[in-house]
């Protein structure tokens, strides 16, 4: 690296080897623990209700909605005599609160819209809410707040179950038998993973998504839940929504300018470090600084100045060695090319060994993966850690060679259509 390029990454605290990866997975363990007693922790450690064992049935039909990032699907599954999924009546549309506030009176309106030609096909409803929200013993769930920058704040304290069924009767369907389960969608890959896992292949699963947001979801046994009320039963184990987005971290001077910058500053820090809703426009403001600070040209100052912003995808076209993207273009001259590359590569670098500190911490608070020969399958969904230059190879390697030095072996796998397969085994646990 550079010298000017490495003093302007130590500066503000831009390296991956400024982190310490024990130092993040105890800090990720600790807000864990305190999370499961119901202590003060910026990691809502949300209980599902959702028992890992938890299996597709053949033959039977789930309606499945999934409110995901900044996507909205509906479909149904059915289970065919080998438990393979199949999907059909597939259907993909935006999300409410994304180009505006809504209503709770909207936002389930627009749900029934979407959902409402399935209706009639099953009783059992798979609900993937990609949001912080309190699952109840009941499965029902009540959104506590939205990330990834949804406009819905009506929504907020709703029984979100409850409010879809009561719209489905106003307009006139019979809902006395239907019965539906709120699940996140790290919840839902991480069932996806244990069907996988039908044969005990692997030594526990964990479900991770990165893609607009982030999050982790992993298996806990219910005794250790010591927030849970006394009256609800401890045996067992469960699947727990980490919320692991919301990690309190800032690192440094621009990573907290950026969190300023943001809806809600104080929440889902973790996630504006390493996720695709954030990864670009937190780039454009380091380099914004590495420009004013003058580590290129003023011929890419002034075509830099050019740009209003800049997405992920920009950032990833660049780093990809795309010639015509905007960011190439302002990088005509190979000095200033190769700093941007060395910057950002950096950048995608430290991501990568927070995502890996992430993943660690899931595998490290249960007692899975001892076994060499039984891994745990991190069952990895979303295009942001799959798609993204470097991250998911950098990932691997920060990941392996801590859980190699903890004598813990995981593997990384994507499961097609995991949120979907997992919400629909989940609405047949009903």
């Amino acid at each position: 690296m550079q010298s000017n390029v490495e003093s302007f990454m130590n500066k503000h605290n831009l390296n991956a080897e400024n982190i310490s990866m024990q130092d993040l997975v105890d800090h990720f363990l600790q807000q864990m623990k305190e999370g499961l007693a119901g202590r003060p922790s910026t990691l809502a450690m949300i209980p599902s209700f959702c028992s890992p064992d938890a299996k597709p049935k053949a033959g039977e039909k789930v309606l499945v909605i999934d409110a995901g990032g900044t996507n909205f699907r509906t479909c149904i599954v059915t289970f065919d005599a080998n438990l393979k999924p199949v999907i059909s009546d597939f259907r993909k549309s935006s999300m409410p609160g994304v180009a505006r506030e809504v209503s709770a009176k909207e936002f389930f309106s627009i749900i029934a819209d979407e959902s409402e030609r399935l209706i009639d096909q099953s009783d059992r409803i798979g609900f993937c809410f990609s949001y912080a929200a309190e699952i109840l013993p009941d499965h029902d769930g009540i959104p506590q707040f939205f990330s990834k920058e949804i406009k819905a704040p009506e929504v907020i304290g709703k029984h979100l179950g409850k409010e879809l069924l009561a719209e489905f009767a106003r307009r006139g369907h019979d809902v006395s038998k239907k019965k539906v389960i709120i699940m996140n969608d790290t919840v839902t890959t991480l069932l996806a993973a244990q069907a996988e896992n039908a044969a005990g292949k692997f030594d526990g699963c964990i479900g991770f998504i990165l893609g607009t947001g982030t999050n982790t979801a992993y298996i806990e046994k219910t005794s250790n839940i010591t927030k849970l009320d006394p009256s609800i039963p401890r045996e067992g184990s469960q699947v727990i929504n980490v919320e692991s987005g919301c990690l309190d971290i800032a690192l440094g001077d621009i990573d907290r300018r950026f969190l300023d910058s943001t809806n809600a500053p104080s929440m889902y820090n973790f996630e504006k470090m390493i996720s695709g809703a954030y990864l670009g426009p937190l780039a454009y403001m380091v380099i914004q600084t590495a420009v004013q600070e003058g580590l290129f040209s003023e011929t890419f100052k002034n075509s830099f100045a050019q740009l209003s912003g800049l997405t992920t995808i920009e950032m990833n076209d660049f780093l990809h060695e795309n010639m015509d993207c905007s960011l190439a273009k302002c990088a005509s001259d190979d000095d200033d090319y190769d700093t941007l590359f060395e910057i950002l590569g950096g950048f995608i670098e430290r991501a990568a060994k927070l995502t890996a500190a992430n993943l660690a911490s899931a595998v490290m608070i249960t007692d899975f993966g001892k076994d060499e020969d039984h891994p745990v399958l991190i069952n990895a969904d979303g295009t942001t850690f799959h798609k993204t230059a470097f991250l998911k190879s950098y990932t691997t390697e920060f990941l392996d060679a801590y859980l190699s030095e903890q004598g813990r072996r995981a593997i990384i796998k994507q499961i097609e259509d995991s949120p979907t397969i997992g919400s629909a085994i989940g609405g047949l646990s009903l």
